[in-house]
C-alpha cells in the first residue's frame, strides 16, 4: 500500500484533522465532504458560498413590492389595507370569546378604550360574512375613488370620523348594546361621496337611495340602522370640510376643523360614558 506523503494543501483548511483532494472551484482551498456546497460546477467552500449569497440582490415579497408599486404609482393602497384589516377583523370575530372583548359598547367607552378602534373592524362571527362581503366590495367601489380624490392621509381620517359619528349614534341610542361599527362605518364613505360629487357639480343621488335603503331595511330587521346615520352624517361633514379647505394656504385650517371635529366626536363618547358608568353605580 503506497503511503501519499502528508500535505497540508490536502487536508481541509477548516478541519485540519481531515484528508481531502476536493479543492473549492472559487478559490481553490482544500475541503472536506462537511464543508462542500454542490454548485452549478464542482463544489464552493462556506465562505465562498457566503460571498455568494451576499451579493445577491435582495428579492422581496412580491407583496411588498407590489404595495411599494402601489404606493411610488399613487395607488389605492390605503383602501387595500382597509380592505385586509377587514378580513383580518372578520377572521378574529370567529373566535367566540373575541367578539365580546372587541365589539364597540357605548358603556365602556371609559373603562376600555380599545373597543372604540377595534369596534371599528370587528364583525359577529360567521354570520357576518355578507356583511364582510358587502364592505369589502364597496371600500373597492367608492373608496379608492375617494382616496384619488382626497389622498390617503385625509382618507383614513375620513373613514376613522365616520366609524367615530356611527359610535357617537350607538352610544346615544345603544349604550348597553354591544354593537357592529364595522358595518355602519361604510356609511361615512357614502355621506363623504355625495358631498364630493355634489362639489363638482355632478348628480349623486344614487348615495342618498343608499342610505335610505339601509335605513329601510335597518328599521325593517331591527338593526340598528341610527348608526348608519350618524356615520353618513360625520363623512359627510368631514368631505365638506376637506372641500371648502382644499387650498394650499388653508393646510392648518383644514388640520384644526378635522382634529377638532375628532376631539369632539371622542368628548361625545367619553363623557356618555362617563355618566352612563356614574348612573350604572
Amino acid at each position: 500500500m503506497t503511503n501519499i506523503p502528508r500535505n497540508s494543501d490536502n487536508f481541509c483548511y477548516r478541519h485540519p484533522d481531515r484528508q481531502s483532494f476536493i479543492l473549492c472551484q472559487r478559490c481553490g482551498r482544500t475541503i472536506c465532504t462537511q464543508c462542500q456546497t454542490p454548485a452549478a460546477v464542482g463544489v464552493h467552500c462556506p465562505e465562498c458560498v457566503r460571498e455568494a449569497r451576499g451579493n445577491m440582490p435582495k428579492v422581496r415579497p412580491q407583496v411588498v413590492t407590489r404595495m411599494n408599486s402601489l404606493a411610488t404609482s399613487g395607488g389605492p393602497t390605503a383602501t387595500y389595507a382597509l380592505m385586509g384589516l377587514s378580513v383580518l377583523g372578520f377572521l378574529v370575530s370567529l373566535v367566540p370569546s373575541a367578539q365580546g372583548a372587541l365589539l364597540f359598547y357605548g358603556a365602556g367607552a371609559l373603562t376600555e378604550p380599545w373597543r372604540m378602534v377595534t369596534g371599528i373592524f370587528v364583525y359577529g362571527g360567521l354570520s357576518s360574512i355578507i356583511q364582510l362581503a358587502f364592505n369589502v366590495y364597496m371600500l373597492w367601489a367608492f373608496g379608492q375613488m375617494i382616496e384619488q380624490q382626497l389622498g390617503r392621509v385625509r382618507y383614513i381620517g375620513l373613514y376613522l370620523l365616520g366609524a367615530l359619528g356611527a359610535e357617537v349614534a350607538a352610544s346615544l341610542f345603544f349604550p348597553y348594546q354591544p354593537v357592529l361599527i364595522s358595518g355602519a362605518a361604510m356609511f361615512g364613505l357614502f355621506g363623504a361621496f355625495y358631498v364630493i360629487l355634489r362639489s363638482r357639480g355632478e348628480q349623486a343621488v344614487q348615495i342618498l337611495v343608499i342610505i335610505a335603503l339601509n335605513v329601510v331595511i335597518g328599521i325593517f330587521f331591527g338593526t340598528p340602522w341610527q348608526n348608519y346615520i350618524g356615520a353618513a352624517a360625520i363623512g359627510a361633514l368631514t368631505a365638506l370640510i376637506y372641500m371648502r379647505t382644499q387650498h394650499r394656504s388653508q393646510a392648518m385650517q383644514q388640520r384644526l376643523l378635522a382634529g377638532g371635529l375628532a376631539v369632539a366626536l371622542l368628548a361625545i363618547l367619553l363623557v356618555r360614558s362617563a355618566s352612563l358608568v356614574g348612573l350604572a353605580a
